[in-house]
């Protein structure tokens, strides 16, 4: 169960659903379903009330304070709102989160940059900042920051919702190629469009529940 505030103001409950290794899975759902907050409770934000719940071998019931940024190494975390440092460049940015989570070495950094930039098509942008890059292309660093510390699970929040149709298709095309090359992602979206057109196991936030949810019925 994922509480809001309080039990009474439960969001979703009776949620059972497993995640393989490079399989990729579509949450879909109305505004308000729920969709962001399954996604918070997998990368320790949110705590769940009652049940069981483990991701890469944490008990997300009981991992303690400390553990939570040893999990969030291996959780690849992409927002609709990008929240790139808007101060500085890609290469910054990119450069601040390895840093951040441990990385030693100017080199091993800056090689480690040009491997995710060149994985998400990017490989010529490292010098331009924020604001000079299209939404697209700022989704596209965004996702090279979560592949940066090797994630074994990306989670990715409505990614397409600022991008136009074409920029999302991209996106969408990008976030399965990373799952073919065995990588799980867990992608919440109200976007129906995309799902016909990338097809994959949908699971969707309805009435409190997450439930199966064939895209032949829709």
């Amino acid at each position: 169960m994922l509480p809001c505030a309080a039990e009474k103001n439960m969001i979703l409950q009776n949620v059972t659903f497993k995640q393989r290794k490079g399989e990729f899975l579509y949450v879909i759902g109305k505004v308000g379903s729920g969709k962001s907050s399954l996604l918070k409770t997998l990368y320790c934000d949110m705590p769940i009330q009652k049940g069981e719940a483990f991701i890469l071998d944490y008990n997300l019931r009981k991992i303690k304070s400390k553990q939570i940024p040893l999990l969030r190494r291996k959780v690849g975390i992409v927002f609709q709102d990008f929240q790139l440092l808007t101060d500085r460049s890609v290469n910054d940015n990119l450069e601040f989160v390895l840093k951040a989570t441990g990385w030693v070495g100017k080199e091993a950094i800056n090689e480690r940059i040009q491997a995710v930039l060149s994985q998400v098509g990017m490989i010529k942008k490292g010098y331009k900042m924020p604001y000079e890059l299209s939404g697209g292309e700022q989704q596209r660093i965004v996702i090279a920051r979560a592949l940066l510390n090797s994630p074994e699970i990306i989670l990715a929040d409505e990614p397409t919702g600022n991008l136009d149709a074409e920029s999302g298709s991209k996106i969408v095309q990008l976030l399965r190629d990373i799952s073919d090359n065995g990588t799980a992602v867990i992608m919440t979206t109200h976007n129906y469009h995309l799902v016909q057109n990338f097809p994959a196991k949908v699971k969707k936030c309805e009435d409190g529940q997450l439930v199966d949810f064939d895209m032949n019925d829709y």
